[in-house]
Order: C-alpha cells, then structure tokens, then sequence
C-alpha cells in the first residue's frame, strides 16, 4: 500500500479506517504526554512543600506557577482528546453513510474539530497533514490558518499560582500557618524554632534554584 495520495487510497472506506488508526495514536500519544506531565507535576509539588517549609516563598511562588500551567497543559490536552474522539465518531458515521451513497459526505462537524485540533501543539503537525487528505477526500472544505490564541493570561496565572501557594501552606501546617488560605504576603511567617532552618536554606539557595530550573525545563520539554 502507497503512502499520502497513491492510488490505493481512493477507497473511501479505506481511507477512513486509516484517518481513525491514527486518531486513535494520537489519541494514545497525548495519555502518554498527560502522564508525563503528572509524574514531573508531583516532583514539582513535593518540592514546593519542601520550600514552604523552609518559608521560602519566592520558589514557592516559582513552583507554584509552574503547577498552574501544568494543569492548564493538562486540560488543553483532555479538550485536545475529546475533540479527536468527536472526530472519531464522525468516521463511523461516515462509514455507515459509505454504505449507502458510495461516498464521503461533507462534514461541517469534522472540519471544526479538525480546526480546533491544527491550533494544539502537541498535535498540530499531525492533524494539519490529516485535514489535508481530508480535503483531498473532500470530507472538509479547505481551511485557512487562524492567528494561535494567547496560551497564558499572565495577571490571570500570577493569581491562580497565589491561590496554589495558599492551598500547600495551608495544608502543610494544618491550617497553623494564617487563619485561613489568604494570600501570601511578601515575607512568609517563619516561626521562632524554625529561624535557624530558614537561615541554613538560605545558603543552599543556589542549589534550590538550579533544581526548580530543571523541572522548569523537563516541563516544558513535555509541554511543547
């Protein structure tokens, strides 16, 4: 069999069955990327509470947001899964009108999934080559290229990342440290036992940084 536009592929049932083995790998790639993104979201969080603990609020600040964009990654990949499940259930239609038409219907839901799908990172590549056998198909119409969305809202992630700092205090002193999850101020309370503890982290400040510098690449790594 021929690969992107031989001859063998002008069966239209042909076609579809393979556009849906590859959404169902794409599909299995991006549980494999949720999980990456989860183990290093766990280092990241055990790190955070050791930082909280030692009343170290700019890495805890620094962890927390990666936390947020994390779980912000997370969800645009569980969007990202459910629009390729739309797309899947769509081929079955399809393959039940094949059945009695002979033909490809156009289909007004593929192409908005699929237009969703070429704006997501971890699959974009692969879902700009499928839309376009798709149109060749005919399945789609031809689809022009939007403008990529802001990923982040900075002012919207700077308070989301507070809140998260809030959350792991708050439940690493069991509820000792503020009366409740407040926002954190500019210096963390340390107290008078842990003065000397705070002091003896301040010189390993250089390491701590280097390690929140490794996550912060290893996450990205899995992001991008």
């Amino acid at each position: 069999m021929g690969l992107f536009g031989q001859s063998k592929k002008s069966d239209p049932k042909e076609l579809v069955r393979e556009w849906q083995t590859k959404l169902r790998k794409e599909s299995r790639q991006l549980d494999r990327q949720i999980l990456g993104i989860q183990r290093e979201e766990e280092k990241i969080k055990r790190s955070l509470k050791d930082a909280a603990k030692k009343g170290d609020k700019d890495v805890c600040r620094i962890l927390a947001k990666e936390v947020v964009r994390s779980r912000k990654a997370i969800g645009k990949i569980h969007s990202a899964k459910a629009q390729i499940k739309s797309v899947e259930y769509s081929m079955n239609q399809q393959l039940a009108t094949l059945r009695l038409s002979g033909s490809l219907q156009k289909s007004a839901e593929v192409m908005k999934s699929m237009q969703d799908l070429v704006k997501v990172s971890d699959v974009a590549a692969s879902m700009r080559e499928l839309s376009k056998e798709m149109m060749k198909a005919g399945l789609i119409e031809e689809m022009v290229d939007d403008a990529f969305e802001s990923i982040d809202d900075q002012e919207e992630l700077e308070e989301e990342a507070q809140e998260e700092v809030d959350k792991i205090l708050w439940e690493l002193t069991a509820g000792k440290l503020g009366e409740a999850p407040d926002a954190v101020r500019d210096t963390l309370p340390v107290p008078p036992k842990q003065k000397v503890a705070a002091a003896a982290a301040a010189i390993e400040s250089d390491s701590d940084e280097e390690d929140v510098t490794k996550m912060q690449e290893r996450l990205e790594a899995l992001r991008s």
